[in-house]
């Protein structure tokens, strides 16, 4: 019922269209009536002012009119317009209308001996038929708006509908269900039929790739995760020194980074189950600054304690934890209160990039935030979702990158 809907907008389009018809068909109708009362009133004033003027070269005076005065004229009698109009031997008429409500055909005939027969016919009574016409054709204009604007709302509802599944099935897939489908079955029909098969080949486009995505992923931490095994092995065999320590540094690493990717792998597949249970968040977020090996100073309101899974929020706090020392600066700060825990750093904030689009596989933001692969954050964005938490980034106005977990209650 939103004004500004394309319902609405048709509705009006169709009203317009149907009062600009009945507008120019009722100026037509009312000039041809008044055209037509016109020259029924002039025909009236000749004929009479004719008759008059054979009846007075006859000596006869009109029939039941005395005296002669009445219908024959000097001319500086009559009124001016009439009287400039005159020419002998031809009738002449002239449309008195300086009172609206009393309107007069005058017609004049210039006779030999110079007076003038006249003829003065009313036109009051045409005047108030073309009047009543056009409360007519008012009031038919009125009745046929009244069933014209419900008509067209109920005929645009349909398109409107299409339309409306067409968005609805647009956010869904812009909010990750890449399995939703509008279902045009009208293949070559309507511009809203062309419109749901462009989306739904672009929805199965978009799942194709990004599936195609997800399974090169997965199979290559699974195919490094054996010849990893056997790096480190051979590097735990290294005699101890300075270029021991650097390899067993880099196998560390890129376990890590396999580890990552196996879990963003089943994040993708949505193989991930949250087992919930109470958890204290202020006791949690301490235990997890400990456990990353960031210092952080923890701070909470009051005793928080949440139902949500302890292992995947202790998940996206360490990771949040780690971002905010490797791409930040210190202070970090975790501040807890009542189902939201903030993680604060004091460094050159998050990039414009992150702000606007989300966190980005493989994607550091700016060179001044330091090194890394680019999945902490995607993995706390995926693994928040599994718990049914919202997580935002954004910028202190003081200085310093925030990241806000939102519980679900």
């Amino acid at each position: 019922m939103r004004p500004g809907s394309l319902r609405w907008k048709i509705a009006a389009l169709i009203v317009l269209a149907c009062g600009a018809v009945t507008a120019v068909v009722g100026v037509l109708v009312h000039d041809m009536f008044r055209e037509r009362g016109m020259r029924e009133g002039e025909g009236r004033a000749m004929r009479e002012v004719t008759q008059t003027a054979e009846e007075y070269r006859t000596r006869r005076p009109p029939s039941g009119v005395t005296p002669w005065t009445d219908w024959i004229r000097h001319p500086t009698a009559l009124p001016e317009p009439l009287r400039a109009r005159l020419v002998r031997g031809e009738p002449v008429t002239w449309y008195d209308d300086t009172q609206p409500e009393q309107p007069w055909m005058w017609a004049g005939l210039l006779l030999d001996d110079g007076m003038v027969s006249v003829s003065q016919t009313e036109m009051a009574s045409d005047l108030l038929r073309l009047r009543a016409l056009d409360r007519a054709m008012v009031k038919a204009a009125l009745t046929a708006l009244a069933v014209a604007v419900p008509l067209s709302v109920l005929l645009a509802e349909p398109v409107n509908r299409r339309l409306r599944r067409v968005a609805v099935t647009a956010r869904k897939i812009a909010d990750g269900d890449l399995d939703a489908r509008v279902g045009a079955r009208r293949a070559g029909g309507d511009e809203i039929a062309d419109i749901s098969a462009a989306v739904d080949s672009m929805a199965a486009s978009l799942q194709h790739r990004l599936l195609a995505e997800q399974r090169f992923t997965a199979d290559v931490a699974h195919d490094l995760r054996t010849p990893l095994m056997g790096l480190g092995a051979a590097a735990a065999l290294l005699d101890d020194g300075e270029a021991a320590g650097l390899v067993r540094d880099r196998v560390r690493v890129l376990r890590a980074l396999v580890e990552d990717l196996l879990e963003i792998s089943r994040l993708d597949a949505g193989a991930e189950v949250a087992e919930r249970v109470r958890v204290p968040l202020a006791d949690l977020a301490a235990q997890s600054a400990a456990r990353s090996g960031v210092e952080a100073r923890v701070r909470a309101f009051g005793d928080p304690v949440a139902e949500t899974d302890p292992r995947r929020l202790d998940r996206i706090l360490a990771n949040l934890l780690v971002n905010a020392q490797r791409h930040g600066a210190a202070p970090v700060e975790v501040v807890v209160a009542a189902e939201e825990i903030a993680v604060r750093d004091h460094g050159p904030g998050y990039p414009a990039v992150l702000l606007a689009d989300g966190p980005q596989r493989f994607r550091t933001g700016a060179e001044e935030r330091g090194r890394g692969h680019g999945l902490g954050l995607t993995i706390a964005l995926g693994q928040a979702a599994v718990i049914g938490a919202e997580l935002t980034f954004a910028n202190a106005p003081d200085g310093g990158a925030v990241a806000r977990l939102r519980l679900p209650r």
